[in-house]
């Protein structure tokens, strides 16, 4: 983490996990253990979560961000979510991109930007996930998949609006299977991210960058993979649906 030039985050990405009244109690759990943070924490809950989320986090300094949202302001889109409905709600942030959405939901790089696009022109906070598959590493392409989804999930996005995007890095091997890149590896990858965004905008603007690392971070490597110059947070599964692990994770961003 380099706080001097950017904000460090942890968000949780809760998935297809925690009822409302779940959810609630999650969050009045966790809130009197990250009070005292030095760094950004945001919950993404469900979208039947989001209501009780915001007004359970009122006067806490946790933010709230959904899982996807819809391009379309409205529709024919049975199913979708707009931007509008979740401003109005009260979310900050919108997890985009994310492999599972991209494995399972026909997401594409495409419809990535779109989506990312109109988070930005409604005021919310994208944050924009890329990895590569296991076999993609094991080819040594890491670098071209990574290159690629940054220029076309960003298409269009301007130096202004690039400061309300966080890029999260998640190599898909390492989502939901125990399996972690090391620190190094981690370091590497936030790093070809930063110097991808400098060729496509500038230094200051790919500096000012929040990167997060995604897949597997928990209370037990966060130390570690936070304490690299690149390595501005973390986007948490399985460990953000619990108090004291999501906590731990934040305590190592806020040193």
């Amino acid at each position: 983490m380099d706080k001097a030039k950017r904000t460090a985050i942890i968000a949780g990405n809760w998935k297809m996990n925690k009822t409302p009244s779940e959810a609630k109690a999650l969050l009045s759990e966790i809130a009197p253990l990250v009070k005292d943070a030095d760094c950004e924490v945001i919950a993404c809950v469900p979208y039947v979560d989001l209501a009780v989320a915001v007004e359970a986090t009122k006067e806490t300094n946790i933010k709230i961000g959904a899982e996807n949202c819809h391009w379309a302001e409205s529709g024919a889109f049975t199913g979708e979510i707009s931007t509008g409905m979740l401003k109005e709600v009260g979310v900050e942030y919108v997890v985009l991109g994310h492999s599972e959405r991209r494995q399972y939901f026909g997401e594409t790089d495409e419809t990535v930007n779109k989506r990312t696009k109109a988070a930005l022109a409604a005021g919310l906070k994208p944050i924009v996930c890329v990895g590569e598959l296991l076999w993609e590493r094991e080819c040594d392409i890491t670098e071209e998949v990574i290159a690629r989804q940054i220029k076309l999930d960003l298409y269009d996005v301007s130096e202004e609006d690039l400061k309300n995007v966080v890029i999260a890095y998640e190599p898909v091997w390492a989502i939901g299977t125990g399996k972690t890149a090391t620190a190094d590896q981690a370091e590497e990858v936030c790093a070809f991210i930063r110097a991808t965004l400098a060729k496509l905008y500038n230094q200051a603007a790919a500096d000012g960058v929040t990167i997060q690392y995604g897949g597997s971070m928990n209370d037990g490597n966060a130390d570690e993979l936070l304490s690299k110059t690149n390595v501005d947070g973390g986007l948490i599964g399985g460990a953000s649906l619990v108090a004291e692990k999501f906590a731990a994770i934040v305590k190592a961003a806020s040193k």
